[in-house]
């Protein structure tokens, strides 16, 4: 009986380890296709609000659709800043699957725990 209850409770550690890991997390990463969002989608991108996200627009309209996500520095409002913090949920093909705001203040914690880990590693 006791085996049975170790392996169970090493089972529910293993299958809670693996979902929170990003690599096989459901849904874990979700991005805004600047080429094809409107307003209101572009607008949950963190530091985005309605006046940017018209820009990226008028932007997109004027010189047509972003070959890269880095081209969005060429926005005005948009720098190498705000861009680091854009980078990680924006995508020029595909469908936009973000579908609540990105909080500044959250993209800050994920980039400190990823340095975090990389000097742990190395």
């Amino acid at each position: 009986m006791e085996k049975h209850t170790l392996w169970i409770a090493a089972l529910v550690a293993m299958v809670s380890l693996v979902a929170t890991c990003p690599v096989f997390a459901a849904d874990e990463h979700k991005v805004v296709n600047v080429n094809e969002a409107d307003a209101s989608q572009l607008a949950l991108l963190p530091r985005v609000g309605p006046a940017l996200a018209e820009r990226i627009i008028e932007f997109r309209e004027a010189n047509g659709k972003l070959e890269k996500a880095e081209d969005l520095i060429l926005v005005r409002g948009i720098g190498e800043k705000t861009f680091a913090l854009l980078e990680p949920f924006v995508t020029v093909s595909g469908k936009t699957t973000l579908e609540e705001k990105i909080k500044v203040s959250e993209v800050q914690r994920q980039q400190e725990e990823q340095q975090a880990e990389r000097r742990s590693d190395g």
